[in-house]
């Protein structure tokens, strides 16, 4: 057993046991569910980076800027991971504030109907059954790579580690768990990508090489490889379709289950918006350099098969052993994070939220149904060929189309009824996957600006607004959205409400500062290499890196604002307006009246 291997079954030991340590504190469902609500932001902030930094990332995205797209996904602004902000802000906060185990049941309470929360907790079970595989497949692959098992034998030990310690000990293992995974690959990355970048001779060098490279011409322009033998005939068909992608994605960032989930989990709302931005900010900062260093890989073998292995043959060629063996460690750590977080939501929705219960809920039959639900996609990881990237695509936006326009409709329309809710879902989903589908199979071929999500989400929202037209909204549904809108009096604090502006303005300075370190590190370098400097040797600015340099702040700079502007007016007992607390409508929001 070489370096490699012996790192990635360590750091699986150590995950399983302190996995299973964290059980032994599980008392009752609010633990098992929702650690207790007592977790603080560096929890929060872990977990949250760690369920959407898996395999799909190091492997297959990584893999996708290496073939081809390392510019595009270095220059575009950070769309996708604004949604972690107004996500926070608008519907995260509301949504701890209910104080339900699931947020399948926060919309069952928000609608007063039980076939809401069926339908998606059904959808959660659907969707995130087939990123459960995605992950696990991930995992195999890699393990499969380093050491001498093979694929069956890697796929049955990667869904062992993370599937015994996440039925045992529930939320409280995963968000622990999660944080140390979280530091490890994090770490790991930082360091892999500075010893690589300094040994290509600094960043700026890297990319001037990169915009000379042969083998994969305009791999660092602003669209990166387009054309024949792509999915992109053109660069504005590449920049349609990557807008279209990162609006959608920034929406499951926002609401998806795997994300907005880790809220219920937060001590209080300073919590939830705290570590929903520092978390944007860490996500930025590691696929920048897991992106960067995807791409860079071309400069030492720009033949690597599959694409998908670039960072591992990197880990285990580019740098001194001890440090691949951390890397490999982490991007274990990665996969293992993620899995763990889609077993447990799939298991909790299939117990709380799908199936009747003529009994109050059980650790047991909890656990019970998760161990199921997990053997399941076990079984269907040995027959469902490995495809991380795209299916990772598809996966995460079916929540785009079908849990968007209700969840923030949820928090934030007078007039949205329990049917529009249902049925607004139901045709965002279907809408979603039976085009995908189609597509997939090659019976239809849809333009990327009429892509398979806008349609659902466009279907979505037309649902809503006739099945709303139809009904009339119950008391009990106003009574539940009107006590969404009571700041806890204990989140009402002048010093909480201080640190939690502290974020607010660190969106500001980064979307100040990002424009000058893009043209200065990326923008110029590029343009030298290319030889596409202006006549004076300065910057060019007819060109599409340097426009796409100067995104940043018309993103982040209004979100900062914003996010500073519902802090001080929310939060700060100087700002904020008294409410009286209705106990009606607390028995409304706490569940324990229908």
């Amino acid at each position: 057993m070489d370096i490699f291997s012996l790192s990635v079954f360590i750091s699986m030991f150590i995950f399983f046991a302190i996995g299973n340590f964290a059980g032994r504190t599980v008392k009752d469902a609010d633990d098992y569910f929702v650690a207790g609500r007592r977790a603080p932001t560096i929890l929060i902030l872990g977990t949250l980076v760690a369920s959407v930094f898996s395999s799909t990332i190091f492997l297959g995205e990584a893999g996708f800027t290496y073939d081809g797209q390392m510019g595009p996904y270095m220059l575009f602004p950070g769309i996708t991971t604004a949604g972690y902000i107004y996500g926070a802000l608008l519907f995260g906060r509301y949504l701890r504030r209910s104080r339900a185990p699931t947020v399948a049941e926060f919309f069952g309470r928000r609608f007063n109907s039980r076939r809401v929360q069926q339908l998606s907790g059904a959808i959660i079970i659907g969707a995130l059954s087939i990123y459960l595989l995605v992950v696990t497949q991930g995992g195999a692959l890699l393990l499969s790579d380093l050491t001498g098992l093979s694929y069956p034998q890697s796929l049955i030990t990667a869904w062992l580690a993370y599937t015994l310690f996440t039925i045992y000990s529930g939320s409280k293992g995963v968000i622990l768990t999660d944080t140390l995974m979280f530091i490890l690959f994090a770490v790991a990355t930082v360091v892999f990508s500075v010893v690589i970048i300094s040994d290509l001779g600094g960043v700026s060098t890297a990319i001037e090489r990169m915009a000379q490279i042969e083998s994969k011409p305009e791999i660092a322009s602003w669209h990166g490889i387009v054309g024949e033998g792509t999915e992109w005939a053109t660069p504005i068909d590449y920049l349609i379709w990557a807008i279209t992608i990162d609006m959608a994605w920034s929406v499951v960032y926002a609401v998806s289950p795997w994300q907005s989930s880790r809220h219920l989990m937060a001590r209080n709302e300073h919590v939830v918006i705290r570590a929903s931005i520092y978390t944007a900010l860490a996500v930025i900062l590691l696929q920048a350099l897991i992106y960067g260093v995807g791409g860079l890989i071309n400069l030492y073998n720009p033949n690597i098969t599959p694409s998908e292995t670039a960072m591992i043959w990197a880990a285990k060629n580019l740098v001194p052993d001890y440090l691949g063996a951390i890397l490999l460690a982490g991007i274990m750590a990665a996969a293992l994070s993620s899995a763990s977080t889609f077993l447990s939501l799939v298991g909790f929705s299939a117990s709380n939220d799908v199936l009747s219960r003529p009994q109050p809920l059980n650790l047991r039959t909890t656990r019970v149904l998760t161990l199921v639900v997990g053997a399941i996609a076990l079984v269907t990881s040995f027959f469902f060929p490995p495809n991380i990237f795209w299916l990772m695509l598809f996966v995460g936006t079916v929540f785009t189309s079908s849990w968007g326009p209700v969840a923030f409709m949820s928090v934030w329309s007078k007039r949205i009824t329990a049917d529009a809710a249902f049925w607004g879902m139901a045709t965002g989903f279907l809408f979603n996957v039976v085009p995908s589908g189609l597509e997939y199979i090659g019976v239809i071929d849809l333009p990327h600006y009429f892509s398979a999500t806008i349609i659902g989400v466009t279907a979505s929202l037309v649902t809503i607004v006739m099945v709303s037209r139809a009904g009339e909204v119950t008391a009990a549904e106003t009574a539940f959205r009107l006590r969404l809108h009571e700041t806890p009096a204990e989140d009402r604090d002048a010093t909480k409400t201080r640190t939690t502006m502290i974020a607010a303005f660190a969106l500001v300075a980064y979307g100040l500062t990002m424009p000058f370190l893009t043209l200065r590190f990326y923008v110029l370098p590029y343009q030298r290499g290319a030889g596409e400097l202006a006549a004076d040797g300065g910057i060019n600015w007819q060109t599409g890196e340097a426009l796409l340099a100067l995104t940043s702040p018309l993103i982040y700079v209004p979100l900062g604002l914003y996010g500073a502007y519902l802090i001080w007016r929310g939060y700060h007992p100087r700002a904020a307006k008294p409410q009286a607390q209705n106990p009606v409508l607390s028995e409304e929001l706490s569940g324990e009246k229908t």
